[in-house]
């Protein structure tokens, strides 16, 4: 079994300093296999915003998988927006804006969903789709395969579909033939999880997705900050939401939901 901590939009440049020590804490007692952190680091990408999300991801002495959100992408400069979207990304946290991890139990693939063209929305296209596949033609059916983005592919059906990364239908159907588990991702400020056989109906396969809300930014939408804590088998998932309770000034276990696999279909349980 493997533990992932999946944290999401951090929001550098808008964070209670409270509520970061205390994740980077929180963080450090759970002692993950894989920190999973699925975009917007910073606030409006400015250089102090990545210096000092750098500094926190280097307080934390785990594997990682990191990929950028739409705020990592300069907003008022048009000239970096479209000619050097994520330098500073690339040059502060990462030149490799889709990192992969693989071991014996999980196979995760981070994806950028970030794109120039539009300010909030994201988009995965046919090239990403096919390096995916690539990255998996040969890891075991037995390993569980894990997809990373800022931009969701599946949120609670009372969501509409502008919400969802651009492209998503189609890259469904390709993560279907792949057998793909589980989809992380954060972008909407709330947390949530759940299977996609409600919105995509792809005969037998489903999979099961998982919101992160924002770990440390003040930006918060009708929920305090979270994250989540995932534990990983090839039969089973557990996703366990921690909740900062200002009162006590921690994060505690919230909500707890469990899914189980029946063939290529996850289902909860």
């Amino acid at each position: 079994m493997r533990t992932l901590v999946h944290i999401s939009d951090l929001h550098f440049g808008r964070t209670d300093d409270q509520v970061v020590a205390t994740l980077l804490e929180t963080i450090k007692d759970i002692k993950p296999d894989l920190l999973v952190v699925s975009g917007d680091l910073t606030q409006r990408a400015k250089e102090e915003q990545f210096v000092a999300a750098r500094e926190f991801l280097d307080s934390l002495p785990y594997e990682r998988i990191v990929v950028p959100g739409n705020h990592d992408v300069p907003l008022y400069n048009i000239f970096s927006r479209f000619f050097r979207p994520l330098t500073k990304y690339r040059r502060l946290i990462s030149e490799n804006l889709e990192p992969t991890y693989i071991d014996s139990e999980i196979a995760v693939i981070g994806l950028s969903t970030a794109r120039s063209l539009v300010v909030k929305n994201g988009r995965i296209n046919e090239k990403q789709i096919a390096r995916v596949r690539e990255k998996l033609k040969d890891v075991s059916p037995d390993v569980v395969r894990v997809i990373v983005t800022h931009h969701p592919f599946d949120l609670d059906m009372e969501a509409s579909e502008g919400e969802l990364v651009g492209r998503a239908a189609c890259a469904m159907q390709a993560f279907a033939a792949m057998k793909v588990d589980l989809l992380l991702a954060g972008h909407v400020h709330t947390s949530g999880s759940s299977t996609t056989a409600s919105r995509y109906q792809l005969g037998d396969y489903s999979a099961v997705f998982v919101q992160a809300g924002t770990a440390t930014s003040t930006r918060l939408r009708h929920e305090a900050n979270t994250f989540n804590v995932i534990q990983i088998s090839s039969a089973q998932i557990t996703v366990q939401k921690m909740e900062w309770r200002a009162d006590q000034r921690s994060f505690q276990r919230s909500e707890a939901t469990g899914f189980v696999r029946t063939e290529d279909r996850w289902i909860a349980g």
